[in-house]
């Protein structure tokens, strides 16, 4: 019999240079998904006393917000693989003195939960990342009480993501040709094929899966910051991940190639490019 998947190299990956890079820009990447972590929750709709997980919490932005919503009398638990992403979490939570929070080192796909005891399932591209995503979504469906919701933000294609490709794009002919990629692989854009991503879900148990898209700006830098957008832009994403075994003379010619193709983008508002995801909800 075949050895079931696991998400050993995800966990490597976001134990190492991922959060290295996802720590140091905490306070941008906050402020950069701020428009669309609003949308999500919002969508989420947690309610008072609700009992809520937030599966790939990171840094922690969406479990502050969360428990926010649901008040004292609720409670947010979030997951990440990531140590260090989520000592980070611990001590935003420790700093706003909230009781009503925690962030648990664990892999949700096989994290043993309490059976029934969840509200709400609630992620911020934290969910892509599944070596085995119908194992990981059934294990994640048994947390949930009857009723109970899931609401996630997922990456559309990239070439629907400008703030993704207009970078990449710039940079592409530095760069050594690149490895064909599996779609379905875990990763940013795993869930960007809706009719895998509904077959996913239904397949581990929800129902009433649905997925809208929402185009929201993506704001690099404040404007006549292209110093900072541009890095930014080469430390996060998938030119990040290109770029990440390339000698310095290549980073080098990659970073004035990305600043010159933001500069069209510097507006009064700062230097912003559109971004795509999907709010993908379902019930339990």
């Amino acid at each position: 019999m075949p050895t079931p998947p696991d998400n050993t190299a995800q966990i490597a990956y976001w134990n190492d240079r991922a959060a290295v890079t996802w720590t140091a820009f905490q306070e941008q990447l906050d402020t950069q998904f701020a428009p669309l972590t609003t949308l999500a929750l919002d969508a989420a709709a947690p309610a008072q006393s609700e009992h809520v997980l937030d599966i790939g919490c990171g840094c922690g932005a969406t479990v502050l917000a969360l428990a926010h919503r649901v008040g004292p009398t609720g409670q947010v638990l979030g997951l990440d693989v990531s140590e260090p992403m989520s000592a980070r979490a611990r001590e935003r939570i420790a700093a706003a003195n909230l009781s009503n929070a925690q962030v648990q080192v664990a892999d949700a796909a096989t994290h043993a939960f309490p059976a029934a005891t969840a509200d709400l399932l609630f992620s911020r591209f934290g969910v892509m990342f599944f070596a085995d995503p119908v194992a990981a979504f059934a294990n994640l469906h048994r947390a949930m009480r009857p009723q109970g919701r899931l609401l996630c933000a997922a990456w559309r294609p990239l070439e629907d993501n400008p703030w993704f490709m207009v970078p990449l794009q710039a940079a592409r002919a530095l760069l050594p040709p690149q490895p064909q990629t599996d779609p379905t692989a875990p990763g940013p854009f795993a869930f960007a094929d809706s009719a895998r991503t509904q077959a996913i879900l239904r397949s581990a148990g929800w129902r009433d899966v649905t997925l809208a898209r929402h185009d929201v700006p993506m704001r690099f830098a404040p404007a006549g910051q292209i110093e900072q957008a541009t890095e930014f832009a080469t430390r996060v994403g998938p030119l990040a991940r290109a770029l990440a075994e390339e000698p310095d003379e290549t980073r080098i010619r990659a970073r004035q190639a990305v600043a010159a193709a933001l500069q069209p983008f510097d507006g009064a508002t700062g230097i912003t490019l559109s971004g795509s995801i999907w709010l993908i909800s379902a019930r339990a």
